[in-house]
């Protein structure tokens, strides 16, 4: 589709839809760890059965990022994110009708591609649609609808809704379906977008070569060390809790404050971008950071845990969100998706090792003080790497 093409519309409106989407996809990530208890009674599953409906979705997550950024730099961002939409949409829904784990393996896995696919989109489509001095705020305002998405999860688990575990994927299938025809209605393509793609065997030597190997080095370093430590707190954050001898209530809380706390983080760390200080919102999210992980370990008032809690949320997902805010600035328009896909599959590498790391750490009896110690040096590494970078940017 050409310039002269592109339908007129609010950059409101398309930040809105890919809000609603990052809401969708955000409810799903978490879906799992809602209903896993009713979900294994149903399956017979083991907690290593269970673990791998986990790393199922995960798994799916990274090629759906990386061929679903380089498809909307080759077909178009509207096409692709709304094919995405659908993928995620049907196998949510038969994740709910999966008769058998083989069978709830595979949807899963497939709607992680999906999820994985939209995500880069989404960035880009945001970061292409606002003014230069409101980009980065249009990206935190789309990405903090994950945290949203996972705080909507979290409250499901907090107020446990009775009724059948499916129901979860019903609504989180449904509402992708219905929101797909909502994107064929109203969301115009980029004005970025020329259909210039290049091959699939020539865009690493656009990511990497032509004076962006470092900074393409350097975002995918800060991404994985930052999405480590990220999905080691959503997936670990309540037993870890609970092993302190925190009540599940106290814990549920905990992890609606964390997700609270990401959305509030999006919104500070973009509107300090935009107001031209990048380092500053670095600074706070990375310190804050190692701050939350010192405090969740030995933090003793139930009232302190729940700051640290909605602090290790704001910073986690903050400084994510800064990374993602600075990909799209990294690439031209025609390899923008692409990179921004490889950053983000990058760091699903990071969302897989974290949960790992967090339980081979406990295993071996590191307890919940030294497994927060022991993550704590790539807090260093991922605020080094997206200083770096800034400095390279400016």
């Amino acid at each position: 589709m050409s310039a002269a093409n592109v339908p007129t519309a609010s950059p409101l409106r398309t930040i809105l839809l890919c809000f609603i989407v990052a809401i969708l996809e955000g409810l799903d990530l978490q879906a799992v760890g809602v209903v896993a208890p009713a979900m294994a009674a149903t399956f017979q599953l083991d907690s290593a059965a269970l673990g791998w409906v986990f790393s199922a979705g995960l798994i799916g997550l990274l090629p759906g990022a990386v061929f679903g950024g380089w498809l909307a730099d080759r077909f178009g961002r509207k096409r692709v994110l709304i094919g995405a939409v659908i993928l995620f949409g049907l196998f949510s829904l038969l994740t709910a009708y999966s008769a058998s784990y083989e069978q709830l393996l595979a949807a899963r896995l497939f709607t992680g591609l999906g999820m994985g696919a939209a995500l880069p989109i989404l960035i880009a489509l945001s970061s292409e649609v606002a003014s230069a001095g409101l980009r980065n705020i249009a990206v935190s305002l789309t990405y903090c609808g994950v945290p949203l998405g996972g705080a909507i999860a979290a409250l499901i688990g907090l107020f446990s809704v009775s009724g059948d575990w499916r129901l979860v994927f019903y609504v989180g299938g449904v509402a992708p379906l219905l929101i797909a025809v909502l994107l064929m209605l109203c969301l115009p393509d980029s004005r970025a977008y020329r259909g210039q793609a290049l091959p699939l065997r020539d865009t690493s030597q656009a990511l990497l070569g032509q004076g962006r190997g470092f900074a393409t080095l350097l975002l995918w370093c800060s991404c994985f060390c930052t999405l480590t430590i990220l999905y080691m707190l959503l997936n670990w954050l309540p037993t870890l809790l609970i092993e302190r001898g925190l009540s599940r209530l106290d814990s549920s809380v905990i992890q609606v404050l964390f997700n609270i706390g990401g959305v509030l983080g999006t919104l500070l760390a973009g509107r300090l971008m935009d107001k031209g200080r990048a380092l500053l919102a670095v600074l706070l999210a990375y310190l804050g950071m190692l701050a939350a992980l010192v405090a969740l370990g030995l933090v003793e008032q139930l009232e302190g845990l729940y700051l640290a809690g909605m602090l290790a949320g704001a910073c986690a997902v903050g400084g994510q969100l800064i990374l993602y805010a600075l990909a799209p600035r990294i690439y031209p328009a025609h390899v923008r998706a692409t990179g921004v896909g490889a950053a983000v599959a990058v760091g699903r590498l990071g969302s897989m090792g974290g949960p790992l790391l967090a339980g081979k750490l406990l295993a071996a009896g590191a307890g919940v003080s030294g497994l927060l110690l022991a993550v704590s040096p790539l807090v260093a590494i991922a605020a080094m790497s997206a200083a770096k970078l800034l400095k390279r940017d400016s």
